[in-house]
């Protein structure tokens, strides 16, 4: 069955730092196209990171060379790393394969990230 349980999220002030997980059951992370989004209050949920099996990651214009994505096949977790945080990264973060919608059946319960000035 499918699991996906994100942690790691927390309240920091501007430029501060940050590093989510998530576990995978289910999906082979080494395998699978896997993929970290955010929702902001009032937003809709946008991918942030995406890192293919094989070939580099990319990332949302507003997060390059902030964010880090990396995967540990060890345990089947894929992490964020989040360095100068800003006030508009405040949202809630989610992991999923690459290109989940709305309609993806298996959306995690979210970890929270709070950026106060």
């Amino acid at each position: 069955q499918v699991q996906l349980v994100e942690s790691g999220g927390g309240s920091v002030q501007t430029g501060g730092s940050l590093n989510l997980s998530c576990v995978v059951s289910d999906y082979n992370v080494e395998f699978t196209c896997m993929a970290w989004f955010r929702q902001a209050l009032g937003k809709e949920r946008e991918e942030v990171a995406r890192l293919p099996p094989s070939g580099s990651a990319t990332y949302e214009d507003s997060v390059k060379g902030r964010f880090t994505i990396s995967r540990y096949s060890a345990n089947n977790t894929l992490y964020l790393g989040m360095n100068s945080l800003k006030l508009g990264d405040t949202a809630m973060y989610y992991c999923a394969p690459c290109n989940a919608g709305p309609k993806y059946k298996y959306w995690g319960q979210g970890t929270q990230v709070t950026v106060s000035s």
